[in-house]
């Protein structure tokens, strides 16, 4: 399984959510995830280029290979030299807390999206600043993955890859792909039988199950109309949860998916030839395109009442160092990383889809899930999403089971407002 996909469900007690609408608070559309960056610096602004600057690069053999390439580019545009050490990215918050103020930490250092909110109050990244021709550059990113990195109003990163899932078809059991969420449950009445299933998902994962509990407007916390996050707004009990989930029931209740199916249990049948359709992500690709062959198909997932059903989104990115000298230089930097001739770079060197819009995704099985991460949603970078999931894992499981959704997520919605509460005593 994908490294980045484990780290995320371990940064939130493992899993991942991303709020949908604004519930109590002011109405804000879900791609929403907080402020605009704003050019705050002039020309004049600028100050005078360092000899060198240093990078914290997540220690894959693939993840370095590209990015040598990609700033030996920026030494020969700058003339600044580019000190790259190997370093685990959910080990480099630590590592900075220690050397960034003493002035050993890199310029840059690298993050997923989650952790934002906590690197915010531990003050060890900056508030990132940007001239007029900066911020023309950064327009040309997808606009959630750049929101993702902003807290409390504050750009703190820039995006480099985002990363979400699809769904995977065996086009040897599915005759007609489904378009819509009716279909899905179509093909799992039809094409389970036996030991053969229609449709499988980790249906315990929230991560996963996103899709389903958000499409008819539940969200996860509330904001306001500058994306700001309000954690006592949670909005997984309301009347819009409770239908979606009830959906999700139908699969139990008509016994279409085995109750604790989990992401293993799923990816191992359709590699078996024994599913039509699940829900997987770009790390499965190599597994599944090796078990099926030219069986397997990749599609965006389907519409729910006419909409595209919005996946979960995690990203990473480019963070500068609160204590480095060369914040300005340590932004072009980023900013040089994550552009469109560098993504391409590093996508086809190491397969990691880019967040800025303007690249050329040729491969069939990484296409689609390129067009899905246009109608995903990053989680909330706030530290209580830590809170949300061990609750909801407990309460797919129950619904599972039968039990009344609106009884259950009532309860459930209880519980993590209690843990939240208890994150600040």
């Amino acid at each position: 399984m994908n490294k980045f996909y484990k780290a995320g469900l371990l940064l939130t007690t493992a899993g991942l959510l991303a709020a949908c609408s604004s519930g109590g608070g002011a109405d804000v559309t879900e791609e929403t995830q907080g402020g605009e960056p704003k050019a705050t610096l002039s020309e004049g602004d600028i100050p005078e280029k360092p000899e060198k600057l240093q990078m914290w690069v997540n220690n894959e053999d693939v993840q370095i290979e590209a990015y040598e390439e990609i700033t030996q580019k920026f030494t020969e545009e700058t003339g600044i030299e580019v000190e790259m050490t190997p370093y685990d990215m959910l080990e480099q918050t630590e590592g900075m807390s220690l050397d960034g103020p003493s002035g050993q930490g890199a310029d840059l250092f690298f993050q997923p999206h989650d952790r934002v909110g906590d690197v915010y109050h531990q003050g060890l990244a900056a508030e990132l600043e940007f001239t007029d021709e900066q911020l023309a550059k950064l327009e040309e990113y997808n606009e959630d993955a750049v929101g993702s990195f902003n807290y409390e109003g504050a750009q703190m990163g820039i995006p480099a890859v985002v990363e979400t899932y699809a769904m995977f078809i065996n086009t040897d059991i599915v005759d007609k792909v489904p378009e819509t969420a009716e279909d899905l449950l179509e093909l799992a009445r039809e094409k389970t039988e036996g030991d053969q299933y229609g449709f499988l998902a980790d249906m315990q994962n929230l991560y996963f199950m996103y899709p389903f509990i958000t499409s008819e407007g539940a969200y996860l916390f509330g904001q306001d109309d500058t994306g700001h996050y309000d954690a006592s707004d949670i909005g997984l009990n309301t009347p819009e949860a409770v239908s979606a989930l009830e959906y999700y029931q139908t699969f139990f209740n008509e016994k279409l998916i085995p109750e604790g199916t989990d992401l293993e249990v799923a990816a191992s049948l359709f590699q078996d030839g024994k599913v039509g359709a699940i829900i997987d992500g770009p790390w499965a690709i190599p597994q599944h395109r090796e078990a099926l062959g030219d069986k397997l198909q990749v599609i965006e997932m389907p519409k729910y009442n006419g909409e595209a059903m919005k996946t979960f989104a995690g990203n990473k990115g480019w963070l500068v160092n609160e204590y480095s000298e060369n914040k300005y230089w340590a932004t072009e930097l980023a900013l040089h990383l994550t552009s469109a001739e560098s993504s391409q770079i590093y996508y086809e060197k190491a397969g990691e889809l880019p967040a800025h819009k303007n690249v050329t995704i040729e491969d069939e099985f990484m296409q689609p899930i390129f067009e899905q991460t246009k109608n995903a949603n990053p989680m909330p970078n706030i530290p209580e999403m830590g809170q949300v999931w061990d609750p909801m894992a407990d309460a797919f499981t129950f619904i599972q089971k039968g039990e009344s959704p609106q009884e259950i997520l009532d309860e459930t919605v209880e519980q993590i407002k209690a843990d939240i509460q208890m994150m600040g005593q």
